[in-house]
């Protein structure tokens, strides 16, 4: 365990905590400049969070602890999330832990919580809402899996913090076959996974259409803080891995002096990232919801043609 490496954990725990709201106002921006409109402002989502922390909290009638606890496990996952996957530095504390299965495990387990509450409010709109988030769920979740489990076959482990340093030391690797498809396979289940364009609409609320709002119609004041910060989190720590995954140039170390580096740059490749997701919606139109299988599945196809190519070239 290395100094640099525990600054690096708290500082990218803090950096996501703190800018994730900001990448929010950002891709906003880029669909208001691109749609001709003039936009609210980079920081319009933190001032929307600081207004909904000033007002009462309200539960439904009849809402048990899942509703009260969904919040609050939604946002500690992604903090967690945030500590363990390596977005800043690859000499985390937290390292030994940063697999992928109990990453994806870890990000699944808030979806889960988050369903749940919508399906206790014993509301059609949070039943809808959560029964095509576990469809959604149950199609994202093995394709991730595969997708890294491709990256990691030639490592020789799945562990995240190996790949990217192992990416890093061997930049060919990032033209290979293998990462051409997990690349492209992840960058479907990222957008499903976040509820963005074709997906999911994060500004809709046109309720037959919704999924992630679905579940949350019911949540106000400091609960729904509390979820919206999460789920910006949550796009920012998956937007950051799988900038790392493919990109991983600018992560530090165990050099303390890498760190303003590596900040600087996991900020940039988020935020191009980002933006690059608000342009393509603004050039895309949601899909009816039984065309979201038939895109998930062929994620799924493409990241099983990694795993098959993966270890074609492996082999003697």
């Amino acid at each position: 365990m290395s100094a640099a490496g525990t600054v690096g954990a708290v500082a990218q725990v803090l950096l996501v905590a703190a800018g994730a709201p900001l990448l929010v106002g950002v891709m906003r921006q880029v669909r208001a400049r691109l749609e001709g409109r003039a936009g609210a402002g980079v920081a319009q989502p933190w001032r929307d969070l600081r207004k909904l922390l000033r007002k009462e909290p309200i539960a439904p009638h009849g809402t048990g602890v899942l509703f009260r606890a969904a919040p609050l496990v939604l946002a500690g996952t992604a903090l967690v999330a945030a500590g363990v996957v390596p977005l800043v530095t690859t000499a985390s504390p937290l390292d030994g832990i940063a697999d992928l299965f109990a990453v994806i495990a870890l990000l699944a387990l808030g979806t889960v919580f988050l369903a749940l509450a919508g399906l206790d409010t014993a509301t059609a709109f949070g039943g809808m809402g959560a029964s095509r988030e576990m469809v959604v769920l149950a199609l994202v979740e093995p394709t991730i899996l595969l997708s890294v489990f491709a990256l990691s076959a030639r490592v020789g482990s799945t562990n995240l913090g190996e790949i990217v340093s192992t990416t890093l030391h061997d930049p060919q690797l990032v033209a290979s076959p293998v990462s051409l498809l997990a690349a492209v396979a992840l960058a479907i289940v990222t957008i499903a996974e976040t509820g963005r364009i074709p997906v999911d609409n994060p500004s809709t609320h046109l309720e037959l259409t919704m999924i992630h709002e679905a579940m949350v119609l019911e949540y106000a004041g400091p609960d729904l803080a509390l979820v919206e910060w999460a789920s910006a989190m949550r796009l920012t720590v998956l937007l950051g891995l799988f900038a790392n995954l493919f990109a991983p140039w600018g992560i530090a170390g165990t050099s303390m002096l890498m760190l303003p580096v590596a900040l600087l740059a996991f900020g940039a490749k988020v935020v191009v990232l980002g933006g690059a997701l608000a342009a393509g919606e603004v050039f895309m139109a949601k899909l009816r919801m039984f065309r979201v299988p038939e895109l998930l599945a062929g994620s799924f196809l493409m990241a099983l043609l990694a795993v098959a190519a993966s270890f074609f070239l492996a082999a003697p």
